[in-house]
């Protein structure tokens, strides 16, 4: 069983060489152009993700998963990862596991998470969300009295 893993280790890098020096005598410059823009689209999609982690970790505690949160960065992560790696066939497996859809929860506005009662938390949607409630006082007022 070692022995295959080693093998199929062995050989990705080694078809990833191949194929490059085949595109690279068919098409020329335009690979070296579409490396550097997979490239940098990966370097993108890792950095994007690691800003959006946190908030959408949160977003899931609210209510929803955070173990499909938190799968969803592993796979754009590892997607951009593969993007980085020079190759073709790394490029056709990031775009495949980016491909994959993840369900993602909206949160229950009751806040209950299961369906069953549990997890109930303070969320309540307003009935109209362009009314802010609260008070206020009059600056200019104040300073006048005093």
């Amino acid at each position: 069983m070692r022995l295959v893993i080693a093998l199929i280790l062995l050989a990705f890098p080694i078809a990833e060489i191949v194929l490059l020096i085949q595109l690279a005598d068919q098409y020329g410059w335009w690979l070296l152009l579409y490396l550097v823009v997979i490239g940098f689209l990966g370097l993108q999609l890792i950095r994007g993700e690691k800003v959006l982690m946190a908030p959408r970790m949160m977003q899931s505690m609210m209510g929803g998963n955070p173990v499909k949160a938190l799968l969803g960065t592993a796979r754009n992560m590892v997607a951009g990862v593969l993007l980085l790696i020079p190759g073709v066939i790394s490029d056709v497996i990031a775009v495949v596991l980016l491909l994959i859809p993840i369900e993602q929860t909206k949160p229950n506005p009751q806040g209950d998470v299961s369906g069953k009662g549990f997890g109930k938390t303070n969320y309540q949607q307003s009935a109209n969300d362009d009314v802010i409630e609260g008070e206020f006082t009059h600056i200019k007022e104040d300073l006048e009295k005093k």
